[in-house]
């Protein structure tokens, strides 16, 4: 039961409330519109309306109450200059509290709470439909014929006034639209000239160089053939490391091996490191040899000789 419960505790204690309820009271006094959940701005509306009417006498006095319960100069401002102006002749209910829906997380019910006279939307609705909804005054009396006919020639002399300025706009928009149409197709027709005149100068000066580059592949075809690298691990004796330190050192093919003597090769397995310092390459060359020329089988009949690439004693 509530048993005279007047005010909504929020689950927080006194300090921990009145520091939510001041911020809540800055930020809506900043932004004029804050989302929050109902229960909050039920109890943000208690707050902050006698603070709105203590703005509205701009003293010392209030100012310093006021700050009292905002400590924030900036707020305080706010409130004694735009905010009071604004609410200078509502005798109270500065705020609204609207029902948003639902929160996702927990199903809390949210609201928007706002000040009435900054929502210019509603205002300017209200104001709108207060126009529409004003009825003239009837009599039984009926009007004289006299003003009945000035009526209807004062009405008939406006139409005309208003008809001729319609006409007159009309016409002069009309041929404004004209000469914007005829500079838009004069600007796009000289882009299609430009771009046709880069096109052809572009394509002047590509076609020399394909040309060229087709030349040159087809009188080169056995060099870009040969740049291919081989596998050299074909050859007996050389495995997968050794076959990277060859390629590292530029030895990428069957020829470039078959033209290195094995001294060169000895010293390249001697920089690589003492466990390739052991291997012998004394018929690697000869191997390379005969597989850049295509002699594979003698290559293989050859290979069955040798152990580990050494000619076997």
């Amino acid at each position: 039961m509530r048993h005279g419960k007047k005010n909504n505790h929020l689950s927080r204690k006194t300090g921990h409330r009145k520091a939510l309820l001041k911020n809540l009271a800055i930020n809506l006094i900043e932004h004029k519109r804050i989302n929050t959940t109902l229960a909050k701005a039920k109890a943000l509306r208690k707050y902050v309306e006698p603070l709105v009417t203590k703005g509205k006498t701009n003293s010392t006095h209030s100012r310093r109450v006021v700050f009292s319960y905002l400590q924030n100069k900036e707020a305080v401002e706010e409130l004694f200059t735009t905010i009071a102006e604004k609410v200078a002749d509502r005798p109270g209910g500065y705020v609204r509290v609207i029902k948003t829906g639902y929160r996702k997380g927990d199903a809390a019910e949210i609201a928007m709470i706002e000040f009435v006279d900054f929502n210019t939307l509603y205002s300017g609705a209200s104001s709108t439909a207060g126009a529409a909804t004003t009825k003239k005054k009837r009599t039984r009396r009926g009007k004289s014929k006299t003003s009945d006919t000035a009526t209807d020639k004062s009405t008939d002399t406006s139409s005309a006034k208003k008809t001729t300025a319609a006409t007159a706009v009309t016409t002069a928009a009309a041929a404004t639209t004209a000469k914007v149409v005829e500079t838009k197709a004069e600007v796009v027709e000289k882009v299609v000239e430009t771009k046709a005149e880069v096109v052809e100068k572009v394509v002047e000066k590509v076609e020399p160089v394909k040309a060229d580059v087709k030349e040159t592949v087809e009188a080169t075809p056995e060099k870009v053939v040969a740049a291919e690298p081989d596998d050299l691990k074909k050859i007996e004796g050389i495995g997968p490391k050794i076959a990277e330190i060859l390629n590292a050192a530029g030895i990428t093919t069957f020829a470039k091996l078959a033209d290195t003597t094995p001294d060169k090769i000895k010293e390249l397995m001697t920089e690589a490191g003492p466990r390739f310092a052991s291997h012998d390459p004394t018929t690697w060359p000869k191997q390379s040899k005969m597989a850049a020329d295509g002699e594979w089988e003698a290559l293989e009949k050859w290979q069955d000789e040798l152990d580990g690439g050494k000619v076997v004693d």
